[in-house]
């Protein structure tokens, strides 16, 4: 895995890290009156950052949104945040165990596999 696959990875991770906490903002706050939803995007950026350069990269930052009245997804279903959670917490930990084995590679490198 080269350098800019790690940078990449280290950017969703942020950005899942990022979208973990509006989602269990969301769920805490599922019963209160008049309470609007929170969103992250970052995917779009990164996508787009990623064919240009690593100092793109770096810079995309994941945005928290208010999701709108006017916008049909602006009703809080407890159900929906509760499979975003689980897809969320299994794409942070796909990424976690790429980045552990991208570390053991490279210690083997070093160590010649002692």
């Amino acid at each position: 895995m080269d350098s800019i696959s790690s940078i990449v990875i280290l950017k969703a991770m942020d950005g899942l890290s990022m979208r973990a906490k509006a989602t269990a903002q969301n769920i805490a706050n599922a019963n209160s009156p008049g309470y609007r939803p929170v969103k992250v995007s970052f995917e779009e950026s990164l996508k787009a950052a990623s064919k240009r350069s690593a100092q793109d990269i770096q810079n995309v930052q994941p945005q928290m949104f208010t999701v709108t009245s006017d916008n049909r997804d602006g009703d809080l279903r407890i159900d929906l945040e509760m499979a975003a959670a689980t897809r969320t917490a299994g794409r942070y930990g796909t990424l976690a165990e790429l980045l552990n084995r991208r570390l053991q590679l490279e210690a083997l490198s070093v160590t010649g596999s002692r």
